[in-house]
């Protein structure tokens, strides 16, 4: 069984580092809180594995350890923000904020935000929403990363491009946390770390090849990770990538057209939609329809041996629940990765439960 670490003891670790970096600690616990929610809902690439380049860049001065948003655009139900490298975990959850705040009254917010620092899972900002009562729709890109290929092409075009959905229900939130490619680009990077293959032939090398191995996609010059759908059906991701580039960069007015985009590194364009179901109605009889839909997929017929149908959500949920009762399950490489930083920062490592 893996070790386990306490949610409040983790929460402080992550916040003190920051903290320590120079960040305000208002800033420092909002980070913290988005990271180790993406290891609650179990999304480890996208959690506490990446407070390290986030010290990094707030060390480094790719991050702005303070400042506000710039306001570009503010209707009311619609706003754009250009963030200039503000820490991503924090803008994005002023920006939800925000929708939570202004959706109560409008029925439909939007959002769109340029330039913000990575902003780690994007389902980890998904339970406040549910909880909340209100459905979602976010994704976000990076005009400055090439690392999906078009359908039937070979360059690496695009960014991974994640999008989350969240609904709420009568008991788990429907939500999902994905990928516009076939894998994430975290999981090569972990395969290639650990000197393992992929699951599956993922990626795409510079002759066109399609291939299991990490070392592809590092390769100079690199290769590609293939849309969802991979080799037959990669159309459907492929649109659905231009869907979410255009939702972000387009929309918010800064992106591959840019020429500093070449050179903005970790430059995210977010994008978030967000529903009031009471706006439309009544949020009983929404939750009734979702909860009739999740009980149709619940006790769809398997084959005799096979696991029943999990609603996406599901897993997500349980697990959450569990480690905020159990203690949270870290994967082993994270805290190796932030001794050095806790070490050099002088912040006490969390100890197991």
């Amino acid at each position: 069984m893996s070790d386990r670490y306490s949610y409040t003891s983790l929460l402080k670790f992550s916040s003190e580092l920051f903290i320590a970096t120079g960040l305000a600690r208002e800033r420092a616990d909002v980070m913290a809180r988005v990271f180790l929610e993406a290891d609650l809902l179990g999304f480890t690439t996208h959690g506490m594995n990446r407070v390290a380049s986030n010290l990094t860049w707030l060390r480094d001065g790719q991050s702005r350890i303070t400042g506000e948003p710039e306001v570009i655009a503010d209707c009311g139900n619609l706003f754009n923000w250009d963030a200039n490298f503000l820490p991503g975990p924090w803008i994005v959850s002023q920006a939800i904020e925000q929708c939570i705040e202004r959706v109560a009254t409008r029925g439909i917010v939007c959002a769109t935000i340029r330039r913000s620092q990575h902003i780690a899972s994007l389902g980890a900002y998904c339970p406040q929403i549910a909880e909340a009562g209100y459905v979602a729709l976010i994704t976000c890109s990076s005009p400055n990363e090439n690392t999906v290929c078009a359908h039937g092409g070979i360059d690496p075009v695009f960014s991974a491009n994640p999008l989350a959905f969240v609904a709420p229900s009568s008991d788990y939130p429907i939500l999902f946390d994905i990928s516009m490619c076939i894998t994430a680009g975290g999981y090569v990077s972990r395969a290639q770390r650990e000197g393992k293959k992929l699951p599956g032939k993922y990626l795409k090398d510079r002759d066109g090849k399609i291939t299991d191995d990490p070392a592809v996609f590092f390769a100079d010059p690199p290769g590609s990770i293939l849309p969802i759908g991979g080799l037959s059906h990669g159309h459907k991701g492929y649109a659905l990538t231009l869907m979410t580039e255009i939702l972000t960069m387009a929309l918010g007015g800064y992106g591959r057209a840019n020429d500093s985009a070449a050179t903005d590194g970790e430059a995210n364009s977010v994008f978030i939609q967000m529903f009031d179901p009471a706006a439309f109605g009544c949020l009983d009889d929404f939750k009734k329809q979702v909860d009739t839909i999740k009980s149709m997929c619940e006790k769809s017929s398997t084959r005799p041996g096979d696991p029943p149908v999990r609603v996406p959500g599901q897993r997500a949920w349980q697990s959450r629940q569990d480690q905020l009762e159990n203690g949270v399950e870290l994967y082993p490489t994270i805290l190796e990765d932030l001794k050095p930083w806790a070490d050099k920062l002088r912040v006490e490592l969390p100890g197991k439960i």
